[in-house]
C-alpha cells in the first residue's frame, strides 16, 4: 500500500516524456505543485537524453530510464502514464504493485482483457491505490452543470442524442510507423480520437445497453478504420448516433442531447468552455427556468488540470475516482462493442464481450480484412 502522508503533496512520477506529457500533463502538475497538492519527483523514459533534457527543463530531480528501478527507489504516490497504449497494462500493473496510484493517458489500454488485468492488480477496497484514465472532458464546469441538470431530472428524460468527432488527419500523419496499427495505436478514430466525446456522452447519458456499428477504410492505407458510425441504445431507452472520422476537413467535436424539456448542445474541437454549450428550452418552458439552466457559473475549461485537481482530492480523501474501475471500463466496452458489431454485422449488447470472445483480447477480433496479416496467418496455420 502507498505510504503517502495525509495532506502532504502527492509525490508524482511522469512516465513518458513526449508531446502529451509536455503540453498537457506538466502544466497541470506544475499548477497543482504550486498549490502544494503534488510534487513531481521523477520523470522516466527509455530515451536517456530525452528524459534528462525533460527533467532539466521542468526542474525534476530524477530522470531514470528504468521504470521498475524508479518505482523501487523513489516509491512515488502517483504515477502518470504518458506512454503509448501498448505498454499501459505492464506499466500500470507495475506501478500498482509498488503501491502507487495511476493516472493513464487515453486510450487506457488496447483491450478489455488488458483493462481487467490492471483493475485486478489494484490494492485495497476501491479507495486505492487504483488506476484511472485521462478523460478530462468530464471535468469542465460545462459538463458538471449539464450532468447535474440531467441527473436531477430538470430537463426531463433524455430521448435522442448525437455524438460526433469528425477530424482531419492527412497522409503525413499516418506516415508515422506506429499510427494506424492495432498493436501500437489500439484502434482507429473510434478508439484514438473519438474516445473523449464517447466518454462524455456516456457520462451524461448513463449506461448503454446495445450498439450497432459500421466501420470503413475510405482514404488511408492503415490496418484500422478511418471512419466509423454507430447506433447506440441506452438502458433508459434513449437512442443515439455516434460518428468518428479522420476524413473531415471541417473539424468539429459535438454532442447534442434532446430531452423532453430542452436540447443541450456542445460544439468545440479539442476542449470546451462554458460558452461552447447551448441550452434551447422546449415551447412552454418559463423564461426564468431556462435562464437558470443557462447559468453555468464560474468557467472552468475542460483540461487535464481540471481532472487532476479532482483526482488528487479523491486520492487524498480515500474516494474512488470516477474514471477508474467500472467508471473507465464502460467507455472502452462500448468502443469494443462498436468494433465487434462493425466487423461481424451483429448487434452487441453490454456485457456480451468477456473472456473467450476474440474481441475481449484484441479490438479487431481476428476479423477477415481487419486483423493484421500476421494474426490471420497464425489462424490459418492453427
Amino acid at each position: 500500500m502507498s505510504s503517502h502522508v495525509p495532506n502532504a503533496p502527492l509525490r508524482t512520477a511522469v512516465v513518458g516524456t513526449g508531446s502529451i506529457a509536455r503540453s498537457s500533463h506538466l502544466p497541470a502538475l506544475r499548477k497543482l505543485a504550486a498549490e502544494g497538492e503534488v510534487e513531481v519527483v521523477a520523470a522516466v523514459d527509455v530515451d536517456g537524453p530525452a528524459v534528462r533534457a525533460f527533467a532539466e527543463e521542468f526542474g525534476i530531480p530524477q530522470a531514470p530510464t528504468d521504470l521498475d528501478a524508479m518505482l523501487a527507489e523513489v516509491r512515488p504516490d502517483l504515477v502518470v502514464l504518458c506512454t503509448p497504449p501498448a505498454v499501459h497494462r505492464e506499466q500500470a500493473v507495475a506501478a500498482l504493485a509498488a503501491g502507487a496510484w495511476v493516472w493513464c493517458e487515453k486510450p487506457p489500454c488496447p483491450s478489455l482483457a488488458d483493462y481487467d488485468a490492471v483493475e485486478a492488480a489494484e490494492q485495497g477496497d476501491g479507495a486505492g491505490p487504483y488506476a484511472s484514465v485521462v478523460f478530462q472532458h468530464r471535468f469542465g464546469s460545462g459538463a458538471r452543470h449539464v450532468r447535474a441538470l440531467l441527473r436531477g431530472g430538470a430537463l426531463g428524460r433524455p430521448l435522442v442524442a448525437h455524438c460526433q468527432t469528425t477530424w482531419y488527419r492527412d497522409q503525413a500523419y499516418y506516415a508515422v510507423p506506429w499510427r494506424g496499427r492495432w498493436v501500437t495505436e489500439g484502434g482507429g478514430p473510434a478508439m484514438g480520437h473519438g474516445i473523449h466525446q464517447t466518454d462524455l456522452l456516456l457520462d451524461l447519458m448513463g449506461p448503454w445497453s446495445e450498439v450497432r456499428g459500421m466501420a470503413a477504410r475510405l482514404v488511408h492505407d492503415v490496418e484500422t478504420e478511418d471512419v466509423s458510425t454507430a447506433l447506440v441504445r441506452f438502458s433508459d431507452g434513449a437512442v443515439a448516433t455516434l460518428v468518428n472520422s479522420v476524413l473531415s476537413p471541417d473539424e468539429v467535436s459535438r454532442i447534442r442531447i434532446d430531452c423532453e424539456l430542452a436540447t443541450v448542445e456542445l460544439t468545440h474541437l479539442y476542449g470546451y468552455r462554458n460558452a461552447d454549450w447551448r441550452i434551447t428550452p422546449a415551447p412552454g418552458v418559463p423564461e426564468e427556468t431556462a435562464a437558470a439552466w443557462r447559468d453555468f457559473g464560474a468557467d472552468e475549461p475542460s483540461s487535464h488540470q481540471a481532472q487532476l485537481r479532482v483526482l488528487v482530492d479523491d486520492i487524498k480523501s480515500g474516494r474512488r475516482h470516477s474514471t477508474s474501475g467500472a467508471g473507465g471500463r464502460r467507455t472502452l466496452e462500448l468502443i469494443t462493442a462498436l468494433y465487434k458489431s462493425a466487423f461481424t454485422g451483429t448487434t452487441v449488447r453490454a456485457g456480451d464481450i468477456g473472456p473467450g470472445d476474440p474481441y475481449y483480447t484484441e479490438l479487431h477480433g481476428g476479423a477477415p480484412g481487419w486483423a493484421p496479416a500476421a494474426t490471420r496467418e497464425e489462424e490459418v496455420q492453427a
